[in-house]
């Protein structure tokens, strides 16, 4: 992976592909066309699926929020190293699309209008993809954070997508609503806890609640990579003898993850 200025393109292409890992052989891929100030989506092949990182848009949070576990200036030194910012970090928010027979499976959903201003394209990405919110016939949440799960209810607080099927980790589901915890965590997580209890509640959405090793259709099964979440899940995709593994937010910075992954 190369370490050198990144511009907004290249950034796109480095957040398709971190979660794949372990790919056997060279994939045919597609950039979709710019929406807004992103590309819409990423398309590519794994052995006889079909698979499309579709943007949710982006957002920026402090670079404090990177490396919180190492010395502040050594993490302040790597960023500046790399010509990245000291002062703020840029993320992009993807979510994967795979399609495998008569499936259509859908990893995370966003965070619809409740988070970022920049973000919550979801929806309308998948439409220029000419697929609407019916199309999607499972959904797969790793972990109820606000850009992986507070997409999930309409403005009726009704399932956006209302034909799939719905799974997540048992561990990621039992701790969110485990009574009392938003007594029990930071004051500015709080609003994190609601969101989740809200989003993992709404109406007419029966769960899935899985252990490692569930699959959700023949090809895509479910691991458990715990740390970001307690219950954290990371998607392994498999057709043929072609593997990828999306992340979620197992690794979450396109350099540092790499570089510095106990950080």
């Amino acid at each position: 992976m190369p370490l050198l200025r990144p511009t907004r393109r290249d950034l796109l292409k480095l957040a398709a592909a971190a979660p794949a890992l372990g790919l056997s052989r060279p994939l045919r891929a597609e950039l979709g066309p710019p929406a807004g100030e992103n590309p819409s989506h990423f398309r590519f092949t794994l052995g006889e699926m079909r698979l499309t990182v579709v943007s949710d848009g982006y957002f920026q949070i402090p670079a404090s929020t990177l490396g919180v576990n190492a010395d502040p200036a050594e993490v302040q030194a790597f960023l500046t190293r790399y010509f990245l910012s000291p002062e703020q970090s840029y993320s992009h928010t993807n979510h994967l699309l795979i399609e495998t027979g008569d499936a259509r499976v859908l990893v995370d959903v966003g965070s619809g209008h409740r988070f970022f201003d920049t973000a919550g394209r979801l929806v309308a990405n998948l439409d220029a993809l000419g697929l609407g919110l019916e199309d999607i016939t499972h959904v797969i949440i790793t972990h109820a954070h606000p850009d992986h799960i507070w997409g999930m209810r309409d403005e009726f607080d009704e399932a956006l997508f209302p034909e799939a099927a719905y799974t997540i980790g048992a561990a990621e589901h039992a701790y969110w609503l485990d009574d009392g915890l938003v007594d029990r965590v930071a004051p500015q997580e709080q609003q994190f806890v609601v969101g989740a209890i809200n989003s993992l509640q709404t109406e007419g959405v029966e769960w899935t609640l899985a252990e490692a090793g569930h699959e959700v259709v023949p090809g895509i099964t479910m691991i458990a990579t715990p740390g970001h979440t307690p219950g954290h899940m990371s998607v392994r995709v498999q057709s043929g003898e072609d593997v990828l593994y999306a992340l979620g937010d197992a690794m979450t910075h396109a350099w540092l993850s790499f570089a510095r992954p106990e950080w």
